[in-house]
């Protein structure tokens, strides 16, 4: 064994020492709501890290709650990210993987990309849209084909009238729709590029405003905390308001470390967004949130984290950032790692009627972990009012490994859930037991679902 194999062995094995028994002494306890309880922030040589090896799923399923059934509507896709539900109830399916230029300068880099590769599909990046009909309207989706290819790392995805708008890593592009359409008439237009230096933060969140004036783009920091200094980070941490016809762009929100789903909640038009926070504070900092985008706002990164509460790491200090820095509508738990978000309609029924469902990819970042499930949190006047509710969970096992990661979530008009998970490559669909269906239409391609 050579010099360099042996200093990556030892490295390793501290590594994982460390990672697994520091945890243990924190308090494991995740914290929900409007007014999290935060702990002091801890710090030390190396932060807390593990992850769940992959298992695969066998004869088992994700677990639904009672009264719901779910299926796999699609498998062996190519890493699986966000959804777009069609008018005529096709669904597409964004696959890809990005963020392949975000040099490893710290040790700590080069131990967190083992630790997170064991959790990640082996499968290639798809670098596609794959379309998905259930032309009968009986459940089963027996189309399945390549809508768009040759794309890079698509992940937000939006249509306004006859445009299909898809967010790529490195660009805002558009494609003509027609309803019913099976495939891409011709190549994309770029709208827009986005910010793709590093790539840190790689994935490009969006969603259309409820008038299609606008669209809304994530863009994440390129690093946990401005370690690659405050020039990596311009034009990103926010999210961009675009004008869908030219392009043109404004910060819309800044100070959002990772914005990595959007959606505009029906009946108020709000802009909402799930937020993946800073690391290496313990197992209880930061919690991600999802919040209300409020035009203007700045959400605190890198200078501080739930609203005012000062991060002692960054340097130099902006104390008039912090006093201008507001506090999220509600803490989903620290790194949960949310990807998705959806808000439910009256046909998903039962205690999942009013609220908003959270697709939670799981932690990589804390000795015990967290995630890896798909919550739903309840609303009363267009607020959360109550704890996260597991919707569809089951996919950490007993022995500690995990048969799947949720990302993004959609939910139909007539109310079925449907999630992507980009471990099991597949895509999920639960829908109540005694749900009716719509009469189908297969002829322009408008179905039931």
């Amino acid at each position: 064994m050579n010099t360099r194999r042996i200093v990556y062995v030892c490295a390793s094995a501290l590594a994982l020492t460390l990672f697994t028994g520091a945890a243990t002494a924190a308090n494991s306890e995740q914290q929900f709501g409007a007014n999290p309880n935060l702990p002091e922030p801890q710090r030390g040589l190396l932060p807390n890290m593990t992850i769940p090896e992959p298992a695969e799923w066998g004869d088992t399923k994700p677990t639904v709650p009672a009264g719901y059934t779910i299926t796999a509507i699609a498998t062996d896709l190519k890493v699986p990210r966000q959804t777009l539900v069609l008018p005529n109830g096709d669904i597409l399916v964004a696959e890809g993987k990005g963020g392949s230029k975000a040099p490893k300068k710290r040790p700590k880099d080069f131990i967190a990309g083992i630790i997170k590769s064991r959790g990640t599909t082996s499968v290639k990046s798809g670098d596609r849209l794959t379309l998905l009909r259930d032309a009968d309207g009986d459940g089963s989706y027996e189309q399945q084909n390549v809508f768009a290819d040759n794309l890079n790392a698509p992940y937000g995805l939006a249509l306004i009238d006859n445009n299909l708008y898809v967010a790529n890593q490195d660009a805002l592009v558009r494609f003509d729709y027609q309803p019913g359409q099976t495939e891409a008439s011709g190549e994309p237009e770029v709208v827009t590029p986005l910010p793709a230096e590093i790539n840190h933060h790689w994935t490009k969140a969006m969603t259309a405003s409820a008038d299609g004036e606008h669209l809304y783009v994530g863009i994440g920091s390129n690093s946990n905390i401005t370690e690659r200094g405050m020039e990596a980070e311009v034009d990103r941490a926010e999210i961009w308001e675009i004008d869908p016809e030219t392009g043109a762009h404004r910060a819309y929100a800044t100070g959002l470390r990772n914005p990595t789903a959007l959606t505009i909640q029906p009946g108020t038009d709000q802009l909402w967004a799930v937020v993946n926070e800073r690391d290496e504070l313990g197992p209880n900092l930061v919690p991600d949130y999802l919040t209300t985008v409020q035009e203007g706002a700045f959400y605190g990164w890198p200078y501080s984290y739930w609203g005012q509460n000062v991060d002692p790491r960054v340097r130099p200090k902006n104390p008039e950032k912090v006093k201008a820095a507001i506090a999220p509508d509600y803490s989903l738990g620290s790194h949960h790692a949310p990807l998705g978000v959806a808000f439910s309609n009256e046909q998903v029924g039962g205690d999942f009627a009013n609220g908003v469902f959270v697709g939670e990819h799981g932690s990589w970042n804390r000795g015990d972990p967290v995630g890896y499930r798909v919550v739903f949190i309840p609303f009363e006047n267009d607020e959360p009012a109550g704890d996260p509710v597991d919707f569809v969970s089951g996919f950490l096992t007993d022995d500690g490994k995990t048969r799947g990661r949720p990302v993004g979530v959609s939910v139909t008009p007539d109310g079925a859930v449907i999630v992507a998970d980009d471990l099991t490559n597949a895509v999920w669909r639960i829908t109540r037991d005694d749900a009716t269906s719509q009469p189908d239409n297969a002829e322009d391609g408008t179905t039931g679902d």
